[in-house]
């Protein structure tokens, strides 16, 4: 009804807007009203327009890669955008400027680089799905890009800048900050903005002693060198370098060899803005006029020299009585009622302080504190300030100081990195700390910042050229740096005390790491802009870093050069000044050096019981599918109890602790549920799982059960098993073989027999026992007046001890391993052995049928010497051993040999030390907890420290000893004749 009422209004007063055909209005049909599908008197629909985007190209190639610049296509509303591609990766950077004319007396530059996951193609792995705040690296790439550009802004410019660089796709071969730096500098040259660039930035490397330009990733792993060098046609922007060791001769070649590579970026630039840029526009320049700077400096010039002049003045001092004067030249300044000179005071009272300081160094070489021009500031250094924790060093030079700590952890705790370039993992972080307090302020504590991220990455650099390997040294280290007063140079203070920090921790660096700040005053001609005179200042404060041209921070070894930052105020240096440069820089270092060295030389040697432990352990699959439990639970409880760090791989368990205490704790867990070869005295821990008239099943060795019989719990008659045992009890046993059902049997009272041999003095027990010592990352000892001593856990020959951490139970040379016959023959069918060939190794937690008699006990219940002996025995020939085996518990074997002690007077054979044997021995090394000892004819042994027994023992020192027991792995173990 309401579309008839529409129509009969339509009929009444004509309107061609309004008529069926207008409508798309069809006849009636079916009883419907309906639209119309087609007319065929209908117009055409509109079609959609062909926009065409204009766009700009520059092509050119460098160290044999093309790189191309691009505008036009890609972000057209920005003030000046720009697309840089080399091979796969491409770079966008865009600039623009804040309208209006705000009153402020800085640049208010920021610089932000971003890389989306969307680049290689994946989805991030946040929880939102998105990129986070500004990583680390994200960071140092905008501060790379903001170190070159800032200086090239017109004096005056105080207009609000913004750079915003993101990578669009990344091959993974090219690390595209550089790129970003270039795109930036087009951008530029594209925009209105005033600036007076371009630059070019170059990345340059060297492998094998050649170098690289522009290398790749790959290549960049090789290379001994990553220096990034920015520059305008003949002056010096920005260098930044990490570096392992490089001389500062081969470090000049490569800066002038970087020069002519990067000012080919400048062609295209130039180029390309002729093609497509725009008309620079007019910006209002905030300058000082000549009459207001020369009425505030004749009122402020001459009590400003005064100060400058006397050296008596600390910081704060200096500080406050430079702001005394600033505020009477205010006060003169109000009584003349000039608003104008009051709105520009503190920047030309700068501009004063600034020509004062710089006029002295020129003219007379005088320096603010009194100090030469190359001279170093007083040193005060101590390493192990906090010695609770893994190490620390307190660093002063000057009024700077810095607190240094360290940090060991396992290889999880490692640094993620989510970047599209470099390796996925960080082991060695370093953090540096700026508080409010350092300088006596009052701030406010936020987020990541990015003065912090750089000058923190800087020392990471400088150090981690001189760590150890990671296949030699697992762990992941972490330093803090809490600078806790500022004075200069607080980064290179943090290389220095960082270097002994580790240090302080045992970790044993290649040799210790120092650096120093480089300044430079330059006198310029007004009129062409040249440098007629200039100083180089070694070792800068705050204030001279603040009036001077340059920051030029150098760190390395004695031996070269490990990272530099530089960074620049002026318009530029030449290159030839900043060579000049590297030699003050070097005779501060070594200046340095002198005093750390003086402190600690060497690493220490940490406490065996709290210093950091990391075990690797090789077991089945099956077995370490048993230790995770369902859904990592097992594992889980596991580092909750104990406070370790555990790590799972294919075939091997990580294990990371806090001490060995810790470690003990987890590895006996790890035994108990996976369980280890099950050996023929060997001692294990074990749950009694239930208890019968005739003994006890007990539960040990990952789910194995054995039995525990009544004849078996002690020494004393036991009535009734459950006066000794209890159901859930755990208790230690010791396995004594094999029933005729091949059960195993097991002895408690053969663990109290030990510990009542050891309590009358005895030696120690058997080996199979005795955990094998946990290895840590430590260090040679500090010896104070030079004497340098080999590590306390340098390695026997590899012929008689292992040199790295593996499984115990196949570090140990297994006893007699006994198994049932079915699993005896399945495994041999497996191997495709016959029965005259030799054993294979025997799998854990497995019992072997003995081809021998099958009793291996007497009839007392308890391991008969003779037969365990000639078992051993047997096994170690079966095995291709070609030694005589001596059983090491002596508690119950061999305990005759003891009485045919002799006195060995020719040379020493294998074939002639026995337990008793008599010999004079060298002391060969000295290590933690005994001594490795010379016996002669090429043999070694080793005796332990007893409890409280230690005493002063040299390297070379004879000592009478006789041989009292043999280990597992066939290493004599001697005790003392004549104990002073």
């Amino acid at each position: 009804m309401a579309m008839l009422s529409l129509a009969m209004r339509a009929r009444a007063k004509p309107n061609p807007l309004l008529t069926w055909r207008a409508l798309h209005l069809r006849n009636f049909c079916s009883g419907r009203l309906g639209l119309s599908m087609s007319e065929s008197n209908s117009p055409d629909p509109p079609v959609a327009g062909t926009k065409f985007l204009e766009s700009f190209k520059e092509e050119f190639e460098i160290g044999s890669r093309v790189i191309s610049l691009e505008t036009g296509e890609m972000a057209r509303f920005a003030n000046g955008a720009v697309v840089l591609g080399m091979e796969g990766t491409q770079v966008l950077s865009t600039v623009s400027a804040g309208k209006g004319d705000a009153v402020r007396d800085f640049l208010p530059l920021t610089v932000d680089y971003q890389e989306k996951q969307f680049a290689q193609g994946v989805i991030p792995n946040t929880f939102m799905r998105r990129e986070g705040a500004p990583k680390e690296r994200e960071l140092l790439c905008g501060r790379l890009i903001d170190r070159p550009i800032r200086p090239l802004f017109p004096a005056g410019f105080y207009h609000e800048i913004q750079v915003m660089a993101s990578v669009l796709c990344s091959d993974g071969k090219q690390d595209p900050d550089v790129l970003a730096a270039n795109a930036t500098s087009a951008a530029l040259m594209l925009s209105d903005i005033p600036w007076g660039g371009p630059i070019g930035v170059v990345r340059l490397g060297r492998i094998c002693g050649q170098f690289v330009v522009n290398p790749t990733m790959d290549e960049l792993s090789l290379s001994d060198l990553n220096l990034v060098y920015a520059c305008t046609r003949d002056k010096t922007l920005m260098i930044d370098v990490q570096a392992r060791e490089i001389s500062e001769k081969d470090l000049e070649a490569g800066l002038r060899l970087a020069h002519p590579e990067a000012v080919k970026y400048l062609e295209p630039q130039i180029r390309l803005a002729a093609r497509a840029g725009k008309q620079k526009k007019e910006y209002k320049l905030s300058m000082v006029s000549e009459q207001i700077f020369e009425k505030v400096r004749n009122l402020a010039e001459a009590p400003i020299d005064a100060v400058f002049t006397d050296p008596s003045y600390g910081k704060f001092e200096r500080g406050e009585a430079l702001e005394k004067i600033t505020q009477d030249v205010r006060s003169a300044l109000e009584e003349e009622c000039d608003e104008q000179s009051l709105k520009a005071l503190p920047k030309v009272v700068d501009n004063v302080r600034k020509k004062v300081v710089r006029k002295r160094i020129i003219s007379e070489g005088n320096r603010i504190d009194g100090r030469h021009l190359d001279e170093v500031r007083p040193i005060y250094c101590k390493a192990g300030r906090l010695p609770q924790l893994h190490g620390s060093a307190l660093f002063n030079r000057g009024d700077t100081q810095v607190l240094c700590t360290v940090t060991l952890g396992a290889p999880q705790d490692a640094q993620r990195l989510d970047s599209l370039v470099g390796p996925p993992t960080k082991r060695f972080m370093l953090h540096y700390s700026f508080p409010p307090f350092c300088i006596d302020e009052v701030g406010k504590r936020t987020g990541l910042n990015r003065r912090e991220v750089g000058h923190g990455t800087l020392a990471e650099k400088a150090l981690v050229a001189v760590l150890p390997p990671e296949e030699d040294f697992p762990y992941t280290v972490r330093i803090n740096s809490e600078v806790m007063a500022s004075d200069g140079s607080t980064s290179m203070a943090t290389v220095c005390g960082g270097s002994m920090a580790l240090m302080d921790a045992g970790i044993p660096l290649r040799e210790h790491v120092a650096g120093v700040s480089v300044g430079l005053v330059t006198d310029v001609d007004p009129e062409t802009g040249e440098i007629t005179d200039y100083r180089i200042l070694t070792d800068i404060l705050g204030l001279e870093d603040h009036l001077g041209d340059i920051d030029f921070k150098i760190a390395g070894t004695r031996d070269g050069v490990t990272a530099i930052q530089l960074d620049i105020k002026p318009a530029g240096i030449p290159l030839d000044i900043i060579c000049e440069c590297l030699e003050p820089a070097r005779k501060g270092r070594l200046q340095i050096l002198n005093h750390m060295e003086k402190e600690i030389s060497v690493p220490r040697n940490q406490d065996d019981r709290n210093s950091p432990r990391l075990v690797t352990l090789k077991f089945s699959n099956d077995a370490i599918r048993r230790f995770i439990g369902p859904l990592g639970a097992l594992k889980r409880k596991i580092e909750e109890e104990t406070g370790a760090r555990i790590s799972v791989g294919d075939g091997t368990i990580t294990i990371g602790a806090k001490n060995q205490s810790v470690m003990e704790k987890v590895q006996d867990k790890v035994d108990f549920i996976v369980g280890r070869e099950i050996e023929v005295g060997g001692i294990y821990k074990g749950i009694v799982t239930s208890i019968k008239e005739y003994g006890a099943f007990v539960e040990f060795n990952g789910g194995q059960q054995g039995l525990l019989h009544i004849s078996e719990l002690s020494h004393e008659p036991v009535s009734r098993v459950s006066d000794v045992v209890s159901v859930g009890q755990q208790i230690s046993l010791m396995c004594i073989g094999q029933d005729v059902r091949g059960n195993i049997k097991l002895s408690r009272k053969a663990t109290l027999r030990r510990s009542e041999s050891e309590e009358k003095g005895a030696t120690e027990g058997s080996a199979p026992v005795t955990k094998e010592k946990t290895s840590i990352w430590a260090s040679l000892e500090n010896v104070s007046k030079g004497e340098h001593q080999k590590s306390t856990l340098e390695e026997l020959p590899a012929s008689k001890m292992e040199k790295t951490e593996t499984n115990r139970s196949t570090s140990l040379q297994p006893a007699v391993v006994i198994r049932s016959a079915a699993e005896c023959d399945e495994e041999e069918k497996s191997a495709g052995l016959i029965k005259t060939s030799k054993r294979a190794p025997k799998a854990k937690g497995t019992l072997n049928r003995d081809s021998k008699p099958k009793t291996v006990q007497s009839s007392n219940n308890k391991p008969d010497s003779s037969t365990l002996s000639s078992m051993l025995a047997e096994s170690l020939s079966q095995m291709g051993g070609e030694k005589e085996f001596v059983p090491e518990d002596e508690g119950e074997i061999n305990l005759d040999d003891q009485n045919k002690e002799s006195d060995v007077k020719t040379p020493l054979t294998p074939q002639k030390l026995k337990r008793g044997t008599k010999v004079t021995a060298k002391i060969y090394q000295i290590r933690a907890r005994g001594l490795v000892l010379d016996l002669g004819g090429g043999i070694r042994g080793m005796y332990r420290f007893e409890p409280n027994g230690e005493r002063e023992f040299t390297v070379g020192d004879e000592l009478r000893v006789q041989c009292s027991s043999f280990t597992s792995k066939g290493i004599p173990v001697m005790s003392l004749v004549d104990k002073e």
